[in-house]
């Protein structure tokens, strides 16, 4: 036998693709929670097909989940992969490009049989004929080997080929020095009222890691060592995990039930589906017929006392436009959670955009302004969920929060705040009949009180039609209207006062200032991190708050000589930013469906540094 040797990395990044019924997504959670465990810093992409079922072989049907990890603070998913696990043809000419010059790719050859070649739209077998040759290759036959591990037990064949995905893991475990502990618990756990199930899926993942300790064509494993993170308690998050327990925490720190009034969208339903399992903590969850259905229900449980919330993606928010612009004109607590994907209309469901700020900031009927928060990544989606409920609450508003579906399905690993140290948000109902005016506003937020129905003396008017100033009385005259237009931007423009000063990462002032929102912060920090080694004049800024925006923001773009913003829409925030502020930005956009590549966003510095020399 080979002699085995073992080498040390800082980072790698892995690949697993195949048949959406593969398991690949399943596969990679388990490499995730694994290696988060382990104390690795991480960052995923889980990549899935559009079709819910799409046929097999197909290469519009692959399903793909890469996770970036190492002993160093990891910021994105990873450029390129160096290690392709590969189920069947389809699965390796989708993916083969993503992989670095010399990166392994380990196939499963079952999946390279004629039919599968020919689907995939290949006219000869890559295995044979040497077009592979700037790789490392790595044949198994995985789905025989599979099989030959659960020869004996009394199951289907179906669920033997199923089953082939934990050979994969257990190859991969072995490579990059895993234990497998943390996948055994999780099948004990799932299937132990289904021993032959359990046993089956347990034999595979044990076969697949004695396969790689024993066989000759795998002579080296790595090791990755734990990152030096800060000290506290971690768990790996998705970021539509995080919503969901940023939503809670808000409602415990408000003293305020939670109702989530939802309808099933693509890439939001795992916030609903996370949220569904905590009723016991005064959550409750309405799934409902429609996307209007599901906002309206929160707005009738923000009336009656209860931190209402929605969930949904930009088809979802297009029908809830009307209801929205209800919210701004009754002034309840609400928060839209705005999953985002590429679009118009259907457009790609399963994959990222961030083509909704426009939407957000204008898209309904008559002046309805409407607060903007955003998260930067899967664990700050916990802090951008309870500041959004943080502002609905106080400002008695309705607020977007914005994520994406690279954010929702992505994870890391996330520092578990201590519940005490989260600020206290606790509101206060109106409970005194006299002097009471529904309309009558706080000082300082311009917030109207919070009146619960059924409350002796507080009887007051609700719904879309225009309020008469402080007696919320129905009023169509003129003047009256305009009062409660301004009133209405007034009070959003006060949220200025009460959000932090926009800060840069990097000099306060110099030749660029790379400026970002939402998901594109991993890229965009690896890129200027890379630039200010290199000595270059280069700072980030990423904006939380969309809506207003930051009190000096405007002071902070003046001090560099050009802004570029990277955005994964056609341009949205740059057309806010030089109408607002008339600077000269340069926007670098994507609409693959897809995150940035750091290197796209080091390329367009370079470009733009070197136009100014």
């Amino acid at each position: 036998m080979t002699e085995k040797t073992t080498q040390n990395l800082d980072e790698v990044t892995i690949r697993f693709a195949g048949d959406s019924g593969d398991g690949m997504q399943l596969t990679g959670t388990q490499f995730t929670n694994t290696t988060a465990i382990l104390g690795n810093d991480l960052s995923t992409l889980p990549d899935y097909p559009a079709e819910i079922r799409a046929p097999q072989g197909t290469l519009f049907g692959v399903s793909g989940f890469q996770i970036h990890f190492g002993s160093t603070e990891i910021h994105t998913p990873g450029d390129q992969c160096d290690v392709l696990v590969a189920m069947n043809a389809a699965a390796l000419k989708v993916n083969v490009q993503s992989l670095i010059l010399g990166g392994s790719i380990i196939v499963n050859t079952d999946g390279f049989n004629d039919k599968n070649l020919k689907l995939a739209g290949y006219p000869e077998n890559p295995l044979k004929n040497g077009s592979l040759g700037k790789y490392k290759l790595y044949e198994v036959d995985i789905s025989k080997l599979t099989a030959l591990a659960l020869q004996d037990l009394n199951i289907s064949s179906k669920f033997v080929d199923r089953s082939k995905n934990f050979f994969a893991l257990g190859m991969m475990y072995w490579m990059y020095n895993r234990p497998m502990d943390t996948t055994v618990d999780w099948l004990k756990e799932k299937f132990g009222n289904k021993p032959d199930i359990m046993e089956a899926n347990l034999r595979v993942l044990k076969a697949g890691w004695n396969f790689a300790e024993t066989t000759e064509i795998f002579n080296v494993r790595y090791d990755v060592a734990p990152a030096k993170l800060p000290p506290g308690k971690y768990r790996n998050i998705t970021g539509n995990q995080a919503v969901a327990w940023g939503f809670m925490a808000a409602a415990k720190k408000a003293n305020l039930d939670l109702f989530l009034g939802s309808y099933p969208i693509t890439p939001a339903s795992d916030i609903l589906h996370e949220l569904s399992m905590y009723k016991n903590f005064g959550v409750k969850t309405f799934q409902a017929e429609d996307e209007i259905a599901g906002i309206t229900s929160a707005i009738g449980a923000s009336f009656g006392g209860a931190l209402g919330i929605t969930t949904t993606s930009g088809p979802g928010v297009a029908l809830k436009t009307e209801a929205i612009g209800l919210a701004v004109m009754v002034e309840l607590p609400l928060v839209i959670c705005n999953v985002q994907r590429g679009g118009p209309s259907t457009g790609l469901p399963t994959k990222t955009e961030q083509a909704d700020l426009l939407q957000a900031l204008y898209g309904r009927n008559g002046e309805a302004p409407v607060p903007i928060v955003a998260a930067a990544t899967p664990a700050d989606c916990f802090d951008a969920a309870f500041e959004a409920s943080r502002i609905a609450l106080k400002y008695m508003i309705p607020v977007f929060c914005m994520t994406d579906g690279y954010l929702g399905n992505g994870s890391e690993p996330w520092l578990i705040p201590d519940f005490d140290s989260l600020p206290d948000i606790s509101t206060k109902f109106r409970i005194e009949a006299e002097g009471f005016f529904p309309y009558l506003r706080d000082e300082t937020t311009l917030a109207r009180p919070w009146a619960i129905p059924g409350t002796p003396g507080l009887e007051h008017r609700i719904g879309g039609l225009e309020k008469q100033n402080i007696t919320g009385n129905v009023n169509y005259e003129p003047l009256n209207h305009e009062l409660m237009v301004k009133l209405r931007i007034e009070k959003l423009e006060r949220i200025a006062n009460d959000i932090p000063l926009a800060t840069v990462e990097g000099k306060p002032e110099g030749d660029l200032l790379v400026v970002g929102w939402g998901g594109t912060y991993g890229a965009i920090k690896s890129a200027v991190l890379r630039e200010q080694q290199k000595g270059k004049s280069v700072s980030q800024l990423h904006l939380r708050h969309l809506n207003p925006f930051p009190k000096n923001l405007g002071e902070i773009l003046y001090k560099f000589k050009t802004i570029l913003v990277p955005e994964l829409n056609m341009g949205q925030l740059i057309k806010v930013l030089r109408s607002k502020y008339l600077v000269p930005a340069v926007g670098l956009n994507k609409v693959q469906g897809l995150p940035f590549k750091s290197i796209e966003i080091e390329t367009k510095i370079d470009e733009i540094l070197k136009g100014k020399k």
